[in-house]
């Protein structure tokens, strides 16, 4: 997989300035307030910032949190994990493999088959819908 790699200004000049803050600056939307957080159409979650696939709609659960989650991804080219210290206290950053994106963090209180849950920001998303064709 190619890596994208674009200056600070680069990626303020293209984003929007709630997903540039939210995805290069690592903050945080507010809980309950995402667009795909009560969101369950078929297709694929996408990263907001280079398109790379994230994350099926067959792996989305509501989690009660407030945010997005998935308890898989979607393959191994889609995510890197990072340690987070930023609250005081160890989490681990979700972040797009391509790009570098800040998604949001992975818990290991999800469902089965992974036990995992993938907590994303939906700043951080695009989605594409499966199209009746494409069964």
């Amino acid at each position: 997989m190619d890596k994208i790699s674009k200056t600070k200004e680069e990626w303020k000049k293209i984003l929007p300035e709630t997903v540039y803050r939210i995805t290069r600056e690592k903050a945080t939307e507010p809980a309950f307030s995402g667009k795909y957080n009560e969101f369950y159409d078929e297709g694929t979650y996408k990263c907001s910032n280079c398109g790379n696939s994230l994350f099926k709609s067959e792996a989305k659960f509501d989690s009660h949190s407030g945010w997005p989650s998935f308890w898989e991804k979607v393959s191994p080219e889609s995510v890197e994990f990072f340690e987070d210290k930023s609250l005081g206290v160890t989490r681990t950053e979700v972040i797009c493999k391509k790009c570098e994106a800040h998604l949001g963090h992975i818990f290991d209180d999800g469902p089965n088959p992974t036990g995992l849950r993938y907590c994303i920001n939906s700043a951080s998303l695009d989605f594409e819908e499966i199209k009746n064709n494409d069964v």
